[in-house]
């Protein structure tokens, strides 16, 4: 299995630390509101990594982490006059109801910040005592001058660091100096206790504290969107370096590339922003996961209502031929060559750096080859014994809802008056019909 990591910008042949197990961080979300449908795209993705790494015979414990204090939370709090740990737990869990209801299942452990207090302070306090941060008036800092590395995830320099969101006005040495610990003495938040006075942990330290907490010093793929490579992700690394000794902090770092929503970054302000609830309000979660996993996870991915229908169709145009197979599964041979070929074809690329979206073309190569042969009992038990693999690697069911009777008779209705119009001679109309019928997922043969 080759993986492509950020940090080496190259693919590389996995091997882990420990034989036959993973040990998988993804930053996870600020809970101070809905997640989106960007959100989605990162974490359907990771979800299907460690699916296909369990299924490959490994071992994976999967933490996100829950940042439940931090500047946007404390905001909302002042904004509504609800207390920022209500504030915190309510988004909490609508955003584990949100992965639950896209099927994402595989977090083994969400870590909340403020459940860490003790290990950030003392992985601070380490920081200290090495002589990587300090004191002063306002915060503890990390004193980025003295990691000579900064910048090899993102190959940016130590003076590109001042557009870290956490700049103001400080008493810091450096500017480019990250806080570790921020001192609240009597500000109107939370705050908590420390050898530094009240305050809270900076953004940073609070990933590198839960993954040492629960991994060690090392561990072998840490996760996340683009956007998080710089500064944060790069800080994460000074910090367990600098505070370990030890290099590289992580085997592999894989990164989601960008959703855009119609060819536009999405936000607020360009009313383009969709929350997954409302995303699933008028689609399904099944076809959310195929259109995601039909782009490479590292390629940028366009969201619109067209790409949206297009993997309706795809994903309706496989439930209908695996409905078909209309077998009951038990062990069976099959040396049925077609399927063979699918089956190279779809591990081979997952095996390539979890490609996805070349693993799904040999789902369709598979069922039109099919169309050409005339499958025994065995076959078609054997290519539903492989979907059913296929279905448990992507997290998307192929099981076909029963159509009503309503749809049966106007499908005959339709039938019909197909067959009207090719014995009328108008065949174009009828071919239309034929088209979009095909489009939607039925088959059709003239």
């Amino acid at each position: 299995m080759d993986i492509y990591s950020t940090l080496t910008r190259s693919k590389e042949n996995f091997e882990t630390i420990n034989k036959n197990r993973v040990n998988l961080f993804v930053c996870g979300p600020t809970v101070y509101d809905d997640a989106h449908i960007g959100h989605g795209r990162t974490y359907i993705s990771f979800d299907t990594i460690k699916r296909y790494l369990e299924y490959s015979g490994y071992a994976v414990f999967y933490i996100q982490n829950i940042t439940d204090i931090d500047d946007k939370i404390i905001n909302r709090s002042k904004e509504s006059g609800i207390p920022a740990n209500d504030i915190a737990r309510k988004f909490e869990k609508r955003y584990i109801e949100d992965m639950t209801k896209l099927n994402v299942a595989g977090v083994n452990l969400f870590a909340r910040a403020t459940d860490h207090l003790d290990e950030i302070i003392d992985q601070i306090q380490r920081l200290i005592d090495k002589g990587f941060a300090y004191e002063s008036e306002d915060g503890v800092y990390f004193e980025i001058e003295k990691f000579k590395e900064f910048g090899k995830l993102s190959n940016r320099k130590i003076e590109e660091l001042e557009s870290h969101r956490e700049l103001a006005e400080t008493t810091k040495r450096n500017e480019q100096d990250f806080a570790l610990w921020k001192k609240r003495d009597g500000a109107d938040e939370p705050v908590f206790s420390s050898p530094w006075g009240d305050g809270r942990p900076g953004w940073h330290i609070e990933d590198t504290a839960i993954t040492e907490y629960y991994f060690g010093e090392q561990y072998d793929v840490h996760g996340g969107g683009l956007d998080l490579i710089f500064p944060h992700h790069e800080a994460e690394i000074t910090q367990m370096e600098a505070v370990s000794g030890k290099s590289p902090m992580v085997r592999y770092w894989l990164h989601t590339g960008f959703l855009n929503v119609n060819g536009e970054k999405m936000s607020k302000s360009l009313h383009n922003f969709i929350t997954i609830r409302e995303l699933l309000q008028d689609w399904d979660a099944d076809t959310f996961r195929f259109f995601v996993l039909s782009t490479h996870y590292r390629s940028p991915i366009d969201f619109s209502k067209d790409s949206l229908h297009q993997s309706e169709k795809s994903l309706e145009k496989i439930k209908k031929f695996y409905s078909a197979l209309d077998v009951e599964e038990c062990d069976v041979e099959s040396d049925l060559e077609v399927l063979n070929d699918a089956k190279q074809e779809f591990f081979n690329s997952m095996d390539d750096d979890f490609n996805t979206p070349k693993a799904i073309a040999s789902l369709f190569v598979l069922m039109n080859e099919c169309k050409n042969i005339d499958l025994s009992d065995d076959d078609k038990i054997a290519i539903k014994v492989f979907l059913n693999d296929v279905s448990q690697i992507l997290g998307i069911d192929f099981y076909l809802e029963e159509t009503s009777a309503g749809s049966d008779d106007l499908f005959n209705l339709v039938t019909k008056v197909r067959a009207d119009l090719r014995a009328a001679k108008q065949y174009e109309l009828s071919d239309k019909i034929r088209d979009e019928l095909i489009n939607l997922g039925y088959e059709i043969n003239d």
